[in-house]
C-alpha cells in the first residue's frame, strides 16, 4: 500500500516529538560543556565526573533566558529527567530539585538507553549530515503533480546515493531503510501521499537536524510538526497558540529587541526566500523540516555600486564570529547584496556587534556582493567554524 494512513502519520509525529526532546537535551549538554558548567565535582571524599549542580543549572537557565522563573526551569529539567536524558548521579531522586544535588547527562556516563527508535534517529542524522556536506547535493527544486517543492530528493537517486555511501548493501535493504526513516518522521513524501519507494517520487527531510531548539519547546504540549527546511536551521520562533503565526526575536540596529511576526506556510515553496540561523550540528540531535522567515527587514534595497560609492553614507565593519555549540546565530536573506535578516540576541553574532539590515560584503575574504543568499549560506555552512565577515551599514548622522 502506497498511501500513508493516519495511524502511521500519528506514529511518525510521536517519534518526531521524542527526537525533538533528544536533540534539545543534546544541544543543552553541549552548551553546558562549552560553558564549563559540567565538570568533575567532589562530595564526601568522592569524585563525581561530568556532573552539574541542580541549583546552578536553574540559575544558568534564567541567566541565559531559557526560562523566566525557577519554576519553569525546574519543569524543563524534569522533562529531561523523565525522558532519561539526565539522572541524579546516584539515582536517588526521581524529581529534579532546586538544590545542591548532582545530576548528569546519561550520554556522559554511557547509560543513555539506545533503543531501536534512538538508533534509527541517530542513523537518520548521520545520513542527513553526509548529504548536507556533499559537494553535489541532490536536494533540488522539483515538480510533482504540478506543484513545485523545494529541496527534494528523488526516491531512486536517494537509493543510489545510500548504496554508494555504503549505508546499505542492496536496493531492497535501502528501500526498507527509507521506509524506517519516513515512519520515524525523518523524511516525508512531499505531499504525504506515499510511503518511501525506490522510484521517481519526491521526498523531503522532515527533520532539520541543524536548527537550534529553545528549551521552552519541551513544555509545549501542543507542539506539532511544522514544515521546516534546511535554509532555517536556527530560528528563535515561539509557537503561536492557535497555529496562525510564528515569531522570533531579532536585534535591531539600535540594539533593542523586537518581536518580528512571520506567516506560517503550509508547504515549502520558492517564495520562502531566506537563509536561517547557521548552526553546527551536535553529535546527537534531531528535529522537524521549516517555515519561511518573515518579510525583509530592509527599508529599501540598495545596489553593490551604491554601497561602494566614494563618499557614500555606508560604513564598513568586519566581524570575526566563532560558532558555539549550536551555531553562529544570524539569518541572511536577499540577493545582490544579501543582508542580515535577524540576529539571535544571545548568540555569537550579536556578541561581536552584528545587527539586522547590515549588508554582507565578504565571507572569509571572498567578495559576495553579487551573490544570492543561498550561495552565501553555502559558503558559511561549508566553511570553517570561525567566520570572518565584512558588512556595510548605513552611517548614523
Amino acid at each position: 500500500m502506497d498511501g500513508i494512513g493516519n495511524t502511521m502519520q500519528k506514529k511518525a509525529a510521536e517519534l518526531e516529538r521524542m527526537a525533538e526532546v533528544l536533540v534539545t537535551g543534546e544541544q543543552l549538554r553541549l552548551r553546558l560543556h562549552e560553558g564549563k558548567v559540567i565538570k568533575d565535582r567532589r562530595h564526601h571524599l568522592r569524585t563525581y565526573p561530568n556532573c552539574f549542580v541542580a541549583k546552578e543549572i536553574i540559575d544558568w537557565l534564567i541567566e541565559h533566558k531559557e526560562a523566566s522563573e525557577r519554576e519553569t526551569a525546574i519543569k524543563i529539567m524534569q522533562k529531561l529527567l523523565d525522558q532519561s536524558i539526565i539522572h541524579h548521579v546516584c539515582d536517588e531522586h526521581k524529581e529534579f530539585k532546586d538544590m545542591k544535588l548532582f545530576y548528569r547527562f546519561r550520554k556522559d556516563d554511557g547509560t543513555f538507553p539506545l533503543d531501536n527508535e534512538a538508533k534509527v534517529f541517530m542513523r537518520g542524522q548521520r545520513i542527513y549530515e553526509k548529504l548536507m556536506n556533499t559537494e553535489n547535493s541532490m536536494l533540488q527544486s522539483r515538480d510533482e503533480d504540478g506543484v513545485t517543492y523545494e529541496r527534494t530528493l528523488v526516491g531512486s537517486e536517494f537509493t543510489d546515493w545510500l548504496l554508494q555511501e555504503g549505508e546499505t548493501d542492496t536496493r531492497e535493504e535501502t528501500e526498507q531503510l527509507g521506509r524506517r526513516l519516513l515512519e520515524h518522521g525523518i523524511i516525508q513524501h512531499v505531499s504525504n501521499k506515499h510511503h518511501f519507494m525506490d522510484g521517481g517520487l519526491l521526498y523531503q527531510f522532515r527533520m532539520n537536524f541543524r536548527r537550534r531548539r529553545r528549551l521552552m519547546e519541551l513544555l509545549n504540549e501542543r507542539w506539532r510538526s511544522i514544515p521546516e527546511n534546511q535554509d532555517s536551521p536556527f530560528c528563535l520562533r515561539k509557537q503561536a497558540s492557535e497555529g496562525g503565526n510564528t515569531s522570533f526575536l531579532s536585534v535591531s540596529p539600535t540594539k533593542e529587541i523586537k518581536l518580528v511576526t512571520a506567516v506560517r506556510r503550509s508547504s515549502l515553496s520558492s517564495s520562502c526566500g531566506s537563509i536561517g540561523y547557521y548552526s553546527s550540528s551536535p553529535t546527537l540531535s534531531s528535529s522537524p523540516p521549516v517555515l519561511c522567515n518573515p518579510k525583509s527587514v530592509l527599508k529599501r534595497q540598495v545596489s553593490p555600486d551604491e554601497l561602494q560609492a566614494p563618499g557614500g553614507h555606508f560604513i564598513k565593519k568586519t566581524f570575526t564570529i566563532m560558532g558555539d555549540a549550536v551555531g553562529w546565530g544570524f539569518v541572511v536573506r536577499g540577493s545582490k547584496p544579501c543582508h542580515i535578516q535577524a540576529v539571535d540576541p544571545g548568540g555569537p553574532a550579536a556578541a561581536v556587534g552584528m545587527k539586522v539590515r547590515q549588508f554582507v560584503v565578504s565571507v572569509n575574504g571572498l567578495n559576495v556582493l553579487n551573490l544570492d543568499y543561498r550561495t552565501v549560506s553555502s559558503l558559511i555552512l561549508t566553511g570553517p567554524r570561525t567566520v570572518v565577515m565584512e558588512v556595510m551599514e548605513e552611517a548614523e548622522y
